[in-house]
């Protein structure tokens, strides 16, 4: 085992967070879907469709798993539609094979799983966007939107990431997801993604929705029943929530950033722009793209997730990385989400080195220069902010902020004889 000489002193902490979180997943869907469903509402044999996106939401297989039983303990006929854009290259069976890194299957979902990517045009809205809605959706009895709801990763809006989008991009499939992005330059796409909604809302083939709402430590916090009316106004209120709950980084300033990992099921942006303040359409190194986010001058990402299936969308916002890293990269994947979402400088390649070691040197040369030197924080990933690594300037810093806690001395971190970091976040 080695150090490296260029990465100062790190010392191990933990942040705490607000932590509610739901005991049991089963009575939870039961007690918000009698809302969604007041007794008798849905016919005999009726063929419900339950959407499953692309992100690596804590406990989707279980909380699928409970409303498809909860279906068929109203007399239901559910299946299971991937809702997920133009991820997965666009491909049907790619995107089926993404729901499976999450044990979503028809073996273990106890229902059918329709891929198709055909869709069926709605019309228009009354702002221009071109609506499109799956044929597996328009041909069911009702779609009940499932998907967690969170600040979204590439706009700031009423609505972000939630029932809305899984509406809207994920049944929309990739030639939604086409349309819609290009009115980020007219409207914009929380504009456009309401407009379809609603548009979609009206015809009646939704249902209702689940919203799944996490804490700090990527634990389930809430499950809310969301009923049609009034659907979006109870999505805002929801969202408010889930900020109030979302973690951050301990400091609106850091020289370099460290992550194990980064990729789709983390974020649709990779990382989250919400915790690392760097914006999906180009950014400056140090300045925010929001007030109140971190401002950032580096940040190097160790590895590709494996979940991500090659996606490395959000690599345009790493300033380095390393050769195995890019080994994982599927450039067809990624090129294609990134244009879709109008955003191809997200897909731009970081840096890259042969080991974590060269890269830290390279992200520490570049990095301003402090007498107490350099602020570094490593972590896992931006969903698991509980545990990280501090740089000895930090320390400093952390006098009397709450929440926070210093667990031992500072010292080196472990490298490997490559001169890789030996990680033990997440574990």
């Amino acid at each position: 085992m080695q150090t490296t000489s260029t990465l100062p002193a790190m010392v191990r902490a933990r942040q705490t967070f607000s932590r509610p979180h739901v005991e049991d997943i089963g009575a939870a869907v039961r007690v918000e879907l009698d809302r969604v469903f007041p007794s008798g509402s849905l016919k005999k044999g009726a063929e419900i469709g339950v959407t499953v996106g692309s992100r690596g939401i804590t406990n989707i297989a279980e909380i699928t798993r409970a409303v498809v039983d909860d279906l068929k303990r109203r007399d239901a006929s559910p299946f299971i539609i991937p809702a997920m854009g133009s991820h997965g290259g666009g491909e049907g069976e790619a995107q089926r094979n993404l729901i499976a890194h999450y044990g979503v299957t028809e073996e273990s979902m106890g229902a059918p799983i329709r891929h198709s990517m055909e869709t069926r045009r709605l019309g228009t809205t009354d702002n221009g966007v071109e609506t499109f809605i799956a044929e597996a959706a328009w041909n069911s009895d009702g779609i009940l939107l499932l998907n967690r709801i969170k600040p979204h990763t590439d706009f700031k809006g009423r609505i972000e990431s939630g029932l809305c989008k899984i509406c809207a991009i994920g049944l929309g499939k990739y030639d939604g997801a086409q349309e819609y992005h290009t009115h980020i330059f007219s409207i914009g796409l929380g504009a456009a993604i309401c407009a379809v909604a609603e548009k979609i809302l009206e015809t009646g083939k939704i249902v209702g929705g689940l919203g799944i709402l996490e804490n700090g430590y990527h634990e389930t916090a809430r499950l809310a029943g969301v009923t049609l009316d009034r659907f979006i106004e109870q999505e805002e209120k929801l969202l408010e929530e889930s900020r109030g709950l979302m973690p951050s980084l301990p400091f609106k300033e850091i020289d370099l950033l460290i992550c194990d990992r980064m990729g789709k099921n983390i974020s649709g942006a990779g990382l989250d722009t919400n915790i690392t303040g760097r914006s999906v359409n180009g950014y400056i190194q140090g300045i925010p793209w929001c007030e109140g986010m971190p401002g950032i001058y580096r940040i190097f990402v160790r590895d590709l997730s494996e979940e991500s299936d090659g996606n490395a969308v959000g690599m345009g916002m790493v300033d380095f990385s390393t050769q195995r890293f890019a080994d994982k990269i599927n450039s067809r994947v990624t090129y294609i989400n990134s244009v879709t979402a109008c955003t191809p400088g997200n897909a731009r390649m970081p840096l890259i080195f042969k080991t974590d070691s060269e890269a830290i040197e390279a992200a520490l040369k570049s990095c301003p220069r402090r007498e107490s030197g350099p602020i570094v924080v490593y972590v896992r990933d931006t969903l698991e902010l509980e545990d990280m690594f501090l740089s000895e300037a930090c320390v400093e810093l952390l006098a009397e902020r709450e929440g926070i806690e210093i667990l031992g001395e500072p010292g080196a971190l472990p490298i490997d004889p490559e001169g890789n970091i030996i990680s033990s976040l997440g574990h």
